[in-house]
């Protein structure tokens, strides 16, 4: 499976991490210009069977923004962090990687979910995985 990573997780720290551990990522700015609006790129990606990787909270509340997702097709997952580094968000997707790649595999597209992380949050440097939950479908 291949993971877009919207611009909002950057071009390096995020996407460096998890290719380190053997994920396929593109890179938005690899794709598209910076600002392309979201109506823009996501059906590309949908039809590309690309996953979306996102740190934008704001997708589930703007109503532009879900319907964007769901009229794309695609499968898009909000990871769940807070004020935390990239560093932090791009091990707990590693860690939570087999999660991922089930759960894509059991639900059809499209839909938008959150991967969250451990509680306590130091359990992401142990390597437990964090847990994933269908937000729309």
């Amino acid at each position: 499976m291949t993971y877009f990573l919207d611009r909002d997780l950057g071009s390096k720290i995020f996407p460096s991490i998890l290719q380190k551990a053997g994920i396929d990522v593109e890179i938005h700015v690899h794709h598209f210009t910076p600002d392309s609006p979201d109506e823009e790129w996501l059906p590309q990606v949908a039809a590309r069977g690309w996953f979306v990787l996102s740190n934008d909270k704001g997708i589930l509340r703007g109503e532009v923004q879900r319907s964007a997702v769901m009229q794309s097709g695609v499968g898009l997952f909000i990871l769940v962090g807070g004020h935390v580094k990239a560093e932090e968000i791009a091990k707990n997707f590693v860690n939570t990687y087999s999660v991922v790649e089930k759960f894509a595999t059991e639900n059809k597209r499209p839909f938008i979910a959150k991967i969250y992380r451990p509680s306590p949050k130091q359990l992401v440097a142990q390597g437990k995985p964090g847990r994933v939950e269908l937000k729309l479908q």
